[in-house]
């Protein structure tokens, strides 16, 4: 009966905790993708550290409105944020989402980004 109990109480605490962390992740993950799309670097820096995450972790995973956070910052024109998310995310990332061909099939051939890009992955 005591075993029942505390499986209980720990299977309460869990879900409890749980959509917590969730709507955390979810609410920094908006913040991101807003300073993204301002351009706004030392804000997104700062959130990153708030949240205690790099953008190489959450690069692959991260979609604003559907597009990755380089498709994201060339929409908005948000070169500074862009270049400074070149510099962050790993090169084998970069490659595996193929973002370079992506800007040059999509007009994005002559961007700051695209340049940082050519320059990173040895183009």
């Amino acid at each position: 009966m005591r075993s029942l109990i505390i499986a209980g109480t720990v299977l309460i605490a869990t879900s409890i905790v749980v959509p917590t962390k969730v709507q955390a992740n979810e609410q920094l993950f908006i913040s991101v993708c807003g300073y993204v799309k301002a351009n706004d670097k030392s804000k997104l820096r700062k959130k990153l550290k708030e949240g205690r995450v790099t953008l190489r972790n959450i690069y692959t995973d991260l979609k604003c409105n559907g597009e990755n956070l380089l498709q994201t910052a060339y929409g908005s024109s948000a070169n500074e944020v862009g270049q400074f998310i070149v510099k962050r995310v790993s090169s084998k990332a970069l490659k595996a989402s193929d973002i370079y061909g992506w800007a040059n099939g999509n007009g994005h051939g002559s961007s700051p980004i695209t340049a940082a890009l050519k320059s990173k992955l040895k183009l």
